[in-house]
């Protein structure tokens, strides 16, 4: 209960005037639970998350990202062993290669409106193994599956991949995955 006090000259004593403060009205207990509720919705930004690095994390930390909506992905491998590399493209324009080129890349093109939803592999020191897979059902398989499982997507249903951050030591030692809704109005992610 709230106690309110009035100090009283006269008497020099401390009176209670509790009968005083009158309590809110019910409609304003509503209107304030309503207002954080609103707030707390509002608050949730759930467009945007990441999902936790897998691999062993040493050496040096990159981060592959671009303009636009990602369209295709390239990965290299050794003998069917570990990932020495990848790289995505964004538009027309290819990022810097994570790890090394050697050989022929696996290479998955996007079809126009189409996006990775999901990633998918193994990892021990190295990831050993990538798995992307599309809104369409297709998906590019590279390495070996030996280790550790992981698999990354998004948090929202209508949110793709954005980017990728990690670490390499030469080649690439972990992997992160970003995830977001591509705003396809204004071409930048919200």
């Amino acid at each position: 209960m709230l106690r309110l006090w009035r100090y009283r000259k006269r008497s020099e004593r401390f009176v209670s005037v509790a009968h005083l403060a009158k309590p809110l009205p019910n409609i304003m207990h509503y209107i304030a639970v309503f207002a954080l509720l609103v707030a707390c919705a509002l608050a949730d930004d759930s467009h945007y998350s990441f999902s936790q690095s897998v691999g062993g994390g040493g050496g040096t930390s990159y981060s592959v990202t671009g303009e636009g909506r990602i369209t295709a992905v390239r990965v290299w491998e050794v003998y069917s062993n570990y990932i020495y590399g990848f790289q995505l493209r964004y538009g027309d324009d290819w990022t810097p290669v994570i790890g090394y080129v050697s050989g022929q890349p696996h290479e998955l093109q996007l079809f126009e409106g189409e996006r990775i939803v999901q990633i998918s592999g193994k990892y021990t020191h190295y990831i050993q193994s990538l798995i992307f897979a599309t809104s369409l059902g297709r998906s590019l398989h590279v390495g070996q599956p030996a280790g550790h499982s992981f698999n990354m997507y998004a948090t929202h249903p209508d949110a793709e991949l954005r980017f990728l951050s990690g670490m390499t030591s030469g080649l690439p030692t972990s992997l992160q995955a970003h995830w977001a809704i591509f705003d396809t109005e204004s071409s930048e992610a919200h």
